[in-house]
């Protein structure tokens, strides 16, 4: 049995993994569950796998959680903080880690895995872009191995010849064809200041969580896994392209240097990549439906169009510098993200914000983790600022 620690379970990314893991229980046995602060979930969720550990970051609703499951009969034992995280990377009894937190609350507990050496299946894309280099070297380091389960990165990763490592440019491979959805805004409307979250939330393909459903709506995720791209693969960002390919159905594509091209298709679920890291270097049931070609008809591909979505625009710009940049951007779109869901911002606002970060806060080679925290700190303050500056002009606009 292959035991498995679900980071982020309560999540999009890990309820679809424990519906794959649902599908094989003489394969894995779900040894730990973690979550922020969602105690009504986890709580459903220990109740029905019974792990042996389970956690949540906030510590008043981790003392909450054990004793519900205490008073329920779960032996389940509740770890509180976001330590805790760590420590369920790191388990002897883990084989497999699906890092699934969301934002740079993942990092550490990622990093935890890599330095375990455990298999990593990576969903948490922040962790590549803050702190990209560190992340691969303790990968290699600590004999680990990083399946990535993003969509995209997931299907080049199924398009590259036997062989290929991780971080290393692969052999006889001329560029990499990032596929985009779009967004829900592609084809409009033609003035985004008064897009509502609710509108940006409401994905054309995908069910994910909000925060990634903004940052589809701006394309900065597609952005973020440029970036990512480059990391794993080991190529520079002229050798990758941004395509938007509106019915999700190709994943990404590799082109090599005979001309031939490789895409990886399917349907747009995420229990794909999920299950085919879990069952890598073998394949295993997922539940996805079956691509209808017929039905499907036609595939679409346009160019994205980098002067209406400014994020995509900085984060290219951004993936080119290197150094500390994809950290002060990755944090001061969390930031403006955040501030548009609460409806404090505009969603054009959410690049003004990155944009004056990025100019405010100075790069730096990142040479530890306590670099790359420094950058995040700075950046997470300026846009702050930043934000409440906007509040400032927009409220007193409206006076």
């Amino acid at each position: 049995m292959i035991g498995v620690a679900v980071l982020g379970s309560t999540g999009s990314i890990g309820q679809n993994t424990l519906d794959v893991l649902a599908r094989h229980p003489q394969q894995f046995r779900v040894v730990a569950l973690a979550a922020g602060r969602n105690v009504e979930a986890l709580f459903a969720q220990c109740q029905h796998w019974r792990p042996d550990y389970a956690a949540l970051t906030d510590v008043a609703a981790a003392a909450l959680l054990s004793r519900r499951l205490a008073a329920a009969g779960v032996a389940t034992q509740v770890l509180a903080g976001p330590q805790a995280l760590e420590t369920l990377a790191a388990l002897p009894e883990v084989d497999y880690v699906m890092a699934a937190v969301v934002g740079a609350a993942g990092l550490p507990s990622t990093l935890a895995a890599a330095r375990a050496g455990k298999r990593l299946l990576l969903a948490n894309k922040e962790s590549l872009v803050m702190a990209g280099p560190l992340l691969l070297e303790a990968v290699q380091q600590h004999g680990a191995s990083l399946l990535p389960i993003d969509s995209e990165h997931n299907a080049i990763f199924q398009c590259l010849p036997p062989g290929f490592v991780v971080g290393l440019a692969p052999a006889g491979v001329r560029r990499l064809l990032l596929t985009a959805s779009g967004g829900p805004f592609l084809n409009g409307p033609a003035d985004l200041s008064a897009v509502t979250p609710e509108q940006a939330c409401a994905h054309p393909n995908w069910v994910m969580g909000r925060k990634i459903s903004v940052d589809s709506a701006t394309l900065m995720n597609k952005g973020l896994e440029l970036i990512e791209a480059c990391l794993l693969f080991g190529l520079p960002p002229d050798r990758i392209d941004i395509v938007i390919h509106p019915q999700s159905v190709i994943h990404s594509m590799v082109e090599y240097l005979d001309g031939s091209v490789l895409a990886q298709l399917g349907s747009p679920d995420m229990r794909t990549p999920i299950a085919h890291a879990l069952a890598w270097p073998q394949r295993c049931e997922a539940g996805v439906q079956s691509l209808d070609f017929i039905k499907l008809g036609r595939l679409d591909f346009l160019q994205p169009d980098t002067q209406r979505f400014a994020c995509l625009r900085l984060a290219i710009e951004v993936a080119r510098i290197g150094q500390t940049a994809p950290t002060i951007l990755n944090a001061a779109n969390e930031v403006a993200v955040q501030a548009f869901l609460d409806r404090r911002l505009n969603f054009l606002d959410i690049a003004a914000v990155i944009a004056t970060t990025l100019d405010r806060v100075a790069t730096v080679s990142a040479i530890d983790l306590a670099t790359v925290f420094e950058a995040d700190r700075l950046a997470r303050a300026c846009a702050h600022a930043e934000v409440l500056r906007l509040m400032n002009v927009t409220h007193g606009a409206s006076l």
